[in-house]
């Protein structure tokens, strides 16, 4: 069976390494451009592409899927199957419709739950307590195709966006395998019609979705700060204007924090115990902060932030 891959995040790395080590015939992997990244804007390779060169299999990177002449090219190329996991353009009928077998998608949600582009980050974002991953036909739509499979898992407090990538991206690996071994040359895998009324979305995220409202429960901002960790993050600003990025948290009952009177305080205000751990009052609890980021300086302990920036109870982080 003739499978081609198309991805480009570091989800798609552990379908395609679980292709290779059961010996599927990958004709090619399809990703996107090099892009420029970092303060010198150099060109850098999508993750997937340097794994699939690493084992020695032919890479296309066209800047649009759906222009004829590279549709010409897979029609050449002339897969069975073709796999999709996280590779960040929607395929035009005209590319659905080459594989005999079907276009298959590994989506790191539960459908119809949390459709489109940032489903990891929206389930942690809006504090839901289990996930998973579904298999599905690709259609027009935006992750609207028939479920082939699925399976769910639960969240943990400590689950980031990392831990919960790492995770699904494994847990479809699996299930990929599983359902090619089964596929009927020329038959796409038997798959059932979402539930399209009970939908939900997850769109790209912006830039600023980070920026912490103190007046939110500590619950609200630890979910933020873990559905954002790695991009764009969660923020707040200190000492007139200065962007902190909170790396790692975790969220407290005010009665189980034994710092005078922080209960009286405005969402924002610092309470900093002796042994310099720090805390934040919210519109509803307290949050410790244990990792952080200021602007321009490398990821450290909360404490150290303290220490560094002689910062004392009563200190208050901005609202705005």
């Amino acid at each position: 069976m003739r499978v081609l891959f198309m991805g480009t995040s570091e989800f798609a790395i552990p379908a395609l390494m679980q292709l290779i080590s059961h010996n599927f015939d990958i004709i090619g992997v399809v990703t996107q451009p090099d892009r420029p990244s970092g303060r010198g804007k150099k060109l850098n390779p999508p993750p997937i592409k340097k794994y699939a060169l690493e084992s020695n299999i032919h890479v296309l990177q066209p800047d649009k899927v759906r222009k004829p002449k590279f549709i010409s090219k897979l029609k050449q190329l002339a897969p069975d199957v073709i796999v999709v996991a996280a590779f960040g353009q929607i395929l035009p009928q005209t590319v659905l419709d080459i594989p005999p077998c079907g276009v298959i998608n590994i989506h790191p949600s539960l459908l119809p739950k949390y459709r489109g582009a940032a489903p990891i980050q929206w389930t942690l974002i809006n504090g839901e307590v289990e996930t998973g991953v579904s298999l599905m036909l690709l259609d027009a739509g935006e992750d609207t195709g028939d479920i082939i499979c699925m399976e769910h898992i639960p969240i943990k407090l400590d689950d980031t966006l990392e831990t919960l990538d790492k995770k699904l991206a494994d847990i479809g690996a699996k299930l990929l395998v599983d359902v090619l071994h089964n596929l009927k040359n020329g038959h796409p895998p038997p798959a059932t019609p979402q539930a399209h009324e009970l939908a939900t979305h997850a769109p790209r995220l912006s830039k600023n979705i980070g920026h912490i409202k103190w007046n939110e429960s500590a619950e609200t901002i630890h979910n933020l700060i873990r559905g954002t960790a790695g991009w764009p993050g969660a923020y707040t600003y200190f000492n007139d204007g200065i962007l902190l990025k909170l790396i790692h948290a975790q969220p407290h009952d005010e009665k189980s924090v034994k710092i005078d009177n922080i209960e009286m305080k405005q969402p924002g205000t610092l309470g900093i115990t002796s042994d310099r751990q720090m805390f934040v009052k919210t519109g509803e609890g307290v949050i410790q902060l244990l990792k952080v980021q200021p602007a321009t300086k490398k990821v450290m302990a909360a404490n150290d932030f303290v220490n560094g920036y002689q910062l004392k109870t009563g200190d208050c982080f901005s609202n705005s």
